[in-house]
Formats: C-alpha cells, sequence, structure tokens
C-alpha cells in the first residue's frame, strides 16, 4: 500500500513541476531575450529544487533511512561542476537530487538530440538548459569524414549558456545500470561495476572542461537494498543508503583532444580506469567490510 502511495504522491509532485516549468519555457521560447531567458532559467532551477525537496521530504515521512555521507565539504553553489558516479538504479537519480540540491547547482544531465522533440518533457529539460548532444556514430563518419569535430562544436554550443549560470553536469560513466548479467558480458574486470566508458566523459570535458571548477567523483551504494532499490525506497524499506564524495581537478591530465590525440587518449582512459578501481573499492569496503572494523555514520540519520 505505502508502496503505491509513494509511486503516485512522486508522479503528482513531478507532474506538476514539469507542467509549471514548461509554462515559463513556452515563455522564454516566445520572447528570446538573454536576460530574461537567464532569468525564466533561474526560476526554473528553482522549480527543479522544489520539486527534489519535496520527494525528500515525502521519502523521510514514509521510510527510516541511514544517510551515510562522507566528503564534499568544499563544494558550493557557485561553481561548476562535472559529475560522475556508479549507476545502480532510477535511485540513483533520486540520491543525487537529495544529496547535492543544497550543495551544488542544481544538476543537469546531458540529453540525446532526439529527446528535445518529445512532448514535455523535451520542452521542460530545455527550459532548464540541458544540453542537448547530437552524436554521429563511427560508420557515418567513415562515409562523411568532413562531419567529425561537428557534434562537439553542436555541444560546444549548447552549453555557451552555462557560462552565465553555475551548473553541474551529470555524468553515469557506464552508460547504464549495473546487472550481474551486464557486469559478466562485458567481461568487467571490477567486482561492482561496469567498465567506464571514456568517450562519454572525454566528450564532455573536450565540451566544456575550461568551465569546470572540479569533476565530483560520486559512489552511492544501498548495502541491505542491492536487488529492488527504486521499489524498497518508494515502499519504505530501504534501510541504509551510503554516499561517497571526492572531488577531482581538472587540470591537463584530463583534458584534450580524446577524438584525435591518441597520446591523450591513452592517458585519459588510464586516469578514468583508475577512478574506477579506487571506485570498486570503495563498494567492496562497503559491501563487505572487514569484520574488525566499525564505521560510523557520517551524517544524521536523515537529511533535510
Amino acid at each position: 500500500m505505502l508502496l503505491v502511495l509513494n509511486t503516485f504522491l512522486v508522479c503528482i509532485n513531478t507532474a506538476f513541476w514539469s507542467v509549471l516549468i514548461c509554462c515559463f519555457a513556452l515563455i522564454k521560447m516566445v520572447l528570446p531575450f538573454a536576460p530574461l531567458q537567464r532569468a525564466i532559467t533561474r526560476l526554473c532551477n528553482g522549480f527543479m529544487w522544489a520539486w527534489a525537496t519535496l520527494n525528500l521530504k515525502l521519502l523521510n515521512a514514509t521510510s527510516n533511512v541511514e544517510w551515510d555521507i562522507q566528503g564534499g565539504e568544499s563544494l558550493n553553489k557557485d561553481g561548476w561542476y562535472l559529475l560522475i558516479a556508479n549507476h545502480l538504479s532510477w535511485t540513483d537519480i533520486v540520491v543525487i537530487f537529495s544529496v547535492f540540491r543544497n550543495r551544488i547547482p542544481m544538476a543537469k544531465f546531458f540529453m540525446k538530440q532526439q529527446l528535445l522533440y518529445v512532448p514535455f518533457l523535451g520542452l521542460a529539460c530545455w527550459a532548464v538548459d540541458m544540453p542537448f548532444m547530437k552524436r554521429y556514430s563511427r560508420q557515418y563518419l567513415l562515409k562523411h569524414p568532413q562531419k567529425r569535430g561537428s557534434d562537439l562544436e553542436t555541444t560546444r554550443k549548447s552549453c555557451e549558456r552555462f557560462r552565465h549560470t553555475p551548473t553541474t553536469v551529470v555524468n553515469f560513466v557506464e552508460g547504464t545500470r549495473f546487472t550481474a548479467d551486464k557486469k559478466t558480458s562485458t567481461r568487467s574486470p571490477y567486482r561492482y561495476l561496469l567498465p567506464p566508458k571514456t568517450g562519454g566523459i572525454a566528450y564532455t570535458l573536450g565540451a566544456m572542461g575550461d568551465q569546470f571548477d572540479a569533476i565530483i567523483d560520486v559512489t552511492m551504494a544501498y548495502p541491505e537494498n542491492r536487488e529492488l532499490p527504486f521499489k524498497d525506497l518508494l515502499g519504505g524499506k530501504m534501510k541504509k543508503i551510503v554516499v561517497r564524495i571526492d572531488a577531482l581537478p581538472v587540470d591537463a591530465s584530463v583534458t584534450g583532444d580524446y577524438f584525435n590525440d591518441k597520446v591523450y587518449k591513452r592517458q585519459f582512459n588510464q586516469w578514468l580506469n583508475g577512478v574506477w578501481e579506487r571506485k570498486d573499492r570503495t563498494l567492496g569496503a562497503i559491501y563487505a567490510p572487514e569484520p574488525a572494523v566499525v564505521s560510523e555514520p557520517a551524517e544524521a540519520k536523515r537529511i533535510a
């Protein structure tokens, strides 16, 4: 019963704020004046904050989740960040908004260009300045080499507006949610992760690297609810959510021409694989801690 009620209330909350954002998106579209558009973007970011806050209050009212959060003390809402994270469930999105909504600018996800034309969804995402990526397949570029690099330039242009408004861009580096079957099919060398897809994050850094103050590496885990975390969260059965946050510098080791510089490409792959190895060890310590180690939660049992 609680699962049905929470699902209904979350859907109502999402629908309300989405429609409101779409209404302002129409104003933003009809009156294309930069100062007004930036003001509407800030207002819509506030709507996203309200949506995330109400979702968290609802979940706090219907469950007794223990939040174990460490790191992220140096972050602030006036910076520009690239947030990378492991991906296990839809719960990850709820956790990112809940944990970071008062720490950093509202999260923005890269969207495929085709989603811009989906009714309501495309308009709402455009209103909050989510960047739309136009990617060409390898086969297409082989037939049309003149298009090489144009997808990156398109992304750069779509991200120009971020120079005026502090922004957090989110990238789930594995590209899909982790499952045991996917781990096997991808021959992952990690125990709790899929291999990272380097192209996506390198593409993001190539388009916006000079704007980011830091890369936020986020590791999320649900130690007692690993099978169906989203269902358990909505059903009030989520016991504990663990979040580890590490701010990484944006320097020459992570910025470069990934698609044309082979030396940089190898260097970047080594860097990202190193991040993923550390993340896998972190998850191992969370899921299978040493018997002699007693860990204390870093924050109160709830977050507000």
